[in-house]
């Protein structure tokens, strides 16, 4: 009694609710317990109540028309409770009453009364206990469970106004029926964070919330999650989902061969049409009140009634889906079907369990569908591990095709290096031979010249021709060693040069790779492409494998897809090829393990030649690096010794060509000098002969006669001293440059004088003296002037007074 009471009360709280009372059946007391009459009576009380309210009145009579025609269908249905002449309210209230007794002892009968609709007023209470969500804990936490901050919130936010949008109890925004859809959506994203929100959740919360409270719509939504599969319907992956359209094509192959056939043919999924149906239990597809007794059904027996439901709404609708085509199909689905179910769900239920269901069959399916996404996932995963060796295996070609076209052009570039490099060399040793050869030469008159000085220090010219002989010499000389510095100089200069280059070029040749070092790099390039081309060979036996495996998997899939519509005698046929197509594919994936193996031996072997390689290079590089060192150190050292030897001989030569100037210019003193002397004692040797000459012929002959001689004399003298001019002129020597003839008068003595001063007069004879003044021009003196006097007698008057000197 206090669970009935109990129930009223829910019943008439519960927001966006017309409840309605049945009326009793006229029945004898007699048969009634006296609970029951104390039930019916609270019951009268209650419709009385209600019907003092207007606004529910039409409802109510509704609710008592429906109430008085179930009545007698359940009572026929019922086998142990056909005895019993009572109403629909009082055999539900019986039913809540003994619950647990008539949930054990009489199922059936139960279900046969569930499937002919739950009384609206005891929805409420009937759900819950169908789903045992009265008394859950999580209830007493929904409260709590409001005040936290749910991530999901945007969504539930937009979706609600999408969520019965023609519902009064939904319709105005932010009104009390978008608040609580609010607030159980929020509750239940926080208790189930992996499921979160889903949109069709929404409608069958927002049902849940037309029949009670918030707090128990959360507690009946949550236990639907949990019980009937409707959290893997939601979860993001919708596995479930995948597998009730599975089942669901199947049931229509099975049953409905040629609609599955149209269907196939125009391309029209079971998912295009009844996805919607699963997820929201057909709330979103039939009439609001069609639904509603199709979910009492859902509560009692779970998905089973979607199946048998969308196969009764695709057998009602199977001729005039034959005549269309894709778009056709869906705008019938989307209009034409929900109208068909205006008169009421009695047809479509009726036919839904004319529709043979069998739950074995379902749990084979499941485990067909369990094993086709399990051979799916791992041809998936074996299909991306091809995808990705096949993408390092492209990889590997490319770095391999760049590595030989950067050990060819390496080749390439050497070789070209090698020849510019050869070409350089020969012609810098060109140039090296010829500055040799110039610096030979050099050497060579640098030695004439040497030669030819120590000649000319040795011999003694004639003393005429020894002064203008030795300076042309020296003036020679100081050219010729102006000349052999400057060429020295500057194949000194070249020399370096060529040193220099030589050694540029021994560094770059010393840089270069050697013979060996390029046969080396031939075979290692020869390697590489030889395991390019085992590479590649690989890569296209896998793609041939991995057509090959598409292709079984076509055919595979073409097996399984027409599985459905075989007979039971093809399953050994069957079976045998899921072996063979298992044993392919572990074939296909030994033999590409196989070439991983393979592809991984040779990736290490090439790795340990080219390291090896390196390896030898790098010791090679550096015991070439040390010998270089160790040959640039030794001619750093021979070169510092040339440079010392160098400078001394330079040192050595500057003195000793100082040194050999000066000599030459003491000697040519000394000649000079010596010159000087010679040319005086031969002037003196002159002068005294031809004044003994003189005399004697002055003592001999007359004086007329001798003058006239004289005369002849002086003239050949002038003729001479023209030829010595000429001379002079030709070989810079000095040479006399005048004669003076100096008449005077002399004494009887005869004596002469070799100066221009006239002696004292003691003779008064008349004496012409002949006076010669040489003059000698010397590089190094003064001008020197000797005079040759020539005394000659006078005849004339006045002898004494008259003085005659003649000057040539």
């Amino acid at each position: 009694m206090s669970d009935t009471h109990w129930w009223r009360q829910t019943s008439l709280s519960t927001p966006g609710l017309s409840p309605s009372s049945p009326a009793p059946s006229p029945s004898s007391p007699s048969q009634l317990s006296p609970d029951e009459l104390e039930l019916l009576a609270r019951l009268e009380e209650q419709n009385r109540l209600l019907e003092t309210d207007s606004k529910s009145l039409k409802s109510v009579n509704g609710s008592r028309r429906n109430s008085g025609s179930s009545l007698v269908s359940s009572s026929s249905a019922s086998s142990n409770l056909s005895h019993l002449e009572e109403d629909t309210w009082i055999l539900w209230g019986r039913i809540v009453n003994d619950w647990e007794e008539v949930r054990k002892k009489k199922e059936k009968q139960l279900k046969e009364l569930v499937r002919k609709g739950i009384p609206h007023h005891f929805r409420a209470i009937v759900w819950q206990l169908l789903c045992n969500a009265q008394n859950m804990p999580i209830k007493d936490q929904y409260s709590e469970l409001l005040k936290m901050t749910s991530p999901c919130e945007k969504l539930i936010r937009r979706d609600i106004a999408r969520t019965y949008p023609e519902h009064e109890f939904f319709k105005e925004k932010d009104s009390l029926g978008q608040e609580v859809l609010f607030n159980v959506m929020k509750a239940y994203s926080l208790v189930d964070r992996e499921v979160g929100y889903c949109q069709g959740s929404a409608f069958i919360v927002g049902l849940l919330l037309m029949q009670m409270p918030e707090e128990e719509a959360f507690c009946v939504f949550v236990k639907l999650m949990q019980d009937y599969r409707l959290r893997e319907l939601f979860k993001p992956s919708m596995a479930e989902l995948g597998l009730c359209m599975y089942q669901f094509e199947c049931m229509i192959q099975e049953q409905l061969p040629e609609l599955h056939l149209h269907f196939q043919a125009q391309s029209f999924h079971t998912s295009m049409y009844a996805s919607s149906w699963f997820l929201t239990i057909f709330l979103t597809s039939f009439p609001l009140t069609v639904a509603t007794r199709i979910f009492d059904i859902f509560m009692c027996e779970g998905l089973e009634i979607v199946f048998r439901v969308g196969l009764s709404i695709l057998q009602i609708n199977q001729a005039e889906l034959m005549q269309l085509d894709m778009e056709g199909m869906l705008q019938h689905f989307q209009k034409v079907i929900p109208h068909q179910l205006d008169t009421g769900p009695d047809r479509v239920i009726l036919t839904a369990y004319q529709v043979k269901y069998n739950a074995k069959k379902m749990k084979k399916l499941e485990k067909e569908y369990t094993t086709i996404k399990t051979k799916e996932m791992e041809e998936q995963v074996e299909i991306k591990r091809l995808r990705t060796e096949n993408r390092l295996l492209k990889q590997r070609i490319e770095t391999l095709e760049k590595e030989s076209a950067s050990l060819a052009d390496r080749l390439i570039q050497g070789q070209v290096t090698r020849a510019q490099e050869a070409e350089e060399s020969y012609l810098v040793k060109r140039e090296l031979a010829t500055v040799r050869q110039q610096q030979e030469e050099a050497s060579a008159r640098l030695e004439q010249a040497h030669a030819t000085i120590h000649q000319l220090q040795h011999s003694t010219p004639p003393p005429a021709q020894s002064k203008c002989y030795s300076e042309e010499v020296v003036v020679q000389l100081e050219r010729e060693l102006v000349q052999a510095r400057l060429k020295e100089a500057e194949s000194q200069c070249a020399l370096r040069d060529m040193q220099d280059k030589v050694l540029n070029m021994e560094k770059r040749n010393a840089d270069l790779p050697d013979d060996s070092n390029v046969v080396r790099l031939q075979e290692e390039l020869i390697g590489v492409k030889l395991r390019e081309a085992e590479a590649l060979t690989g890569l296209k036996e896998l793609r041939q494998q991995v057509r090959d495996l598409e292709d079984h998997w076509q055919r595979h899939l073409a097996r399984t897809a027409g599985r459905w519509k075989d007979s039971p005698r093809k399953n050994a046929l069957n079976e045998l090829q899921d072996e063979l197509m298992g044993v392919r594919l572990r074939e296909a994936e030994a033999q590409a393990l196989l070439r991983e193996t393979k592809q991984r031996l040779l990736e290490l072997e090439t790795q340990n030649q080219v390291q090896g390689n390196q390896l030898r290079r790098t010791e090679q590089t550096g015991r070439s690096q040390q010998e270089r060192v160790q040959l640039l150190t030794a001619q750093n050292k021979g070169l510092l010794v040339q440079l010392q030897g160098a400078k001394r001989k330079q040192a050595e030569l500057e003195c000793k060509s100082k040194e050999d100037v000066m000599a030459v210019r003491l000697r040519e003193a000394d000649n000079m000098a010596t010159m000087a002397e010679l040319q005086q004692h031969i002037a003196e040797l002159e002068i005294q002969k031809e004044e003994g000459k003189v005399q004697g012929q002055l003592n001999s002959s007359d004086c007329s006669q001798y003058i006239r001689e004289l005369k002849d004399q002086i003239a050949e003298l002038k003729h001479e001293v023209q030829f010595l001019h000429s001379q002079r002129g030709v070989c810079g020597q000095p040479t006399f440059d005048g004669i003076h003839i100096v008449s005077h008068y002399i004494g009887e003595e005869g004596s002469y004088q070799s100066s221009g001063v006239p002696p004292p007069s003691e003779d008064p004879r008349d004496v012409t003296r002949i006076v010669l003044h040489s003059s000698m021009v010397d590089t190094d003196s003064d001008g020197e002037e000797d005079s040759l006097c020539l005394s000659l007698p006078s005849n004339g008057p006045n002898a004494q007074n008259n003085r005659k000197t003649t000057t040539v």
